[in-house]
C-alpha cells in the first residue's frame, strides 16, 4: 500500500482543510453544478427553499388521462430524485424533508410533484457553494428532532425528522414518513 497523502476529492465530495483553524470542510459544488446540467436547470432562476411555502403534494396530484400520462412520460423523474439524493446523503441536509416528500411520487409522479422536485434543483443552484464544516476542540454532540401530525395527504401519516451536530458540524440526519398514524391525544372537556 502507498501513502498519496491527503484527500482532496473523494467520491464527488472536495475536502477542504484548514489546519490553522482546526477546522474540516466538505462541499459538493461540482457535482450539484453537473446535475443542473444535466436535467437543464443551470440557468434556472434560483430558489430560497427547497420546499415552497403551502405546497402539498399527494397521489391525487397523480396523471389520470393518457394525455397526461405522455406528458410526463419524458421527464426524468427519478433520475432528479436519485442525484439529489445522492448530494443530501453526502453533503446536503438542507435538503433532507423535500427530498422525503418527492421521492414518495416515483411511481405516480405528475407536474406539481416534477415542479416539486424543480423547487429543489433551483434551492441547489443557489446554495451550491455550502459545505459542512467540521471544527475542531472540545467534542460537543448536539441532536435535535421533530415531527408533524399528520402531515401527509394521502394517509395522514406524520413526518419525522432528526439532526445531529458534532462540534457545529452536522454528522447524522433523516427525515421520514412514519410507519403508522399517529393517534391525537385525547381532549379534556372542563
Amino acid at each position: 500500500m502507498k501513502d498519496l497523502g491527503e484527500a482532496s476529492y473523494i467520491l464527488g465530495i472536495k475536502i477542504i482543510r484548514d489546519r490553522s483553524k482546526r477546522m474540516l470542510g466538505m462541499t459538493q459544488t461540482s457535482y450539484v453544478e453537473k446535475v443542473l446540467k444535466r436535467f437543464k436547470m443551470e440557468n434556472s432562476k434560483r430558489g430560497f427553499l427547497p420546499v415552497r411555502h403551502g405546497v402539498k403534494l399527494s397521489k391525487k396530484q397523480s396523471p389520470k388521462t393518457d394525455e397526461e400520462l405522455r406528458k410526463i412520460f419524458d421527464i426524468p423523474y427519478a433520475s432528479a430524485v436519485g442525484s439529489i439524493q445522492y448530494a443530501m446523503q453526502c453533503t446536503r441536509p438542507d435538503v433532507t424533508f423535500a427530498l422525503s416528500v418527492t421521492s414518495r411520487y416515483h411511481a405516480c409522479a405528475g407536474e406539481a410533484h416534477w415542479t416539486a422536485v424543480k423547487t429543489i434543483l433551483k434551492y441547489l443552484r443557489r446554495t451550491k457553494d455550502m459545505f459542512l464544516i467540521y471544527g475542531g476542540g472540545e467534542l460537543i454532540l448536539e441532536g435535535y428532532s421533530d415531527a408533524s401530525f399528520q402531515s401527509d395527504e394521502d394517509d395522514a401519516k406524520s413526518q419525522s425528522g432528526f439532526v445531529f451536530k458534532l462540534n457545529g458540524g452536522v454528522v447524522a440526519w433523516k427525515s421520514s414518513k412514519q410507519d403508522t398514524t399517529a393517534i391525537p391525544p385525547l381532549k379534556l372537556s372542563t
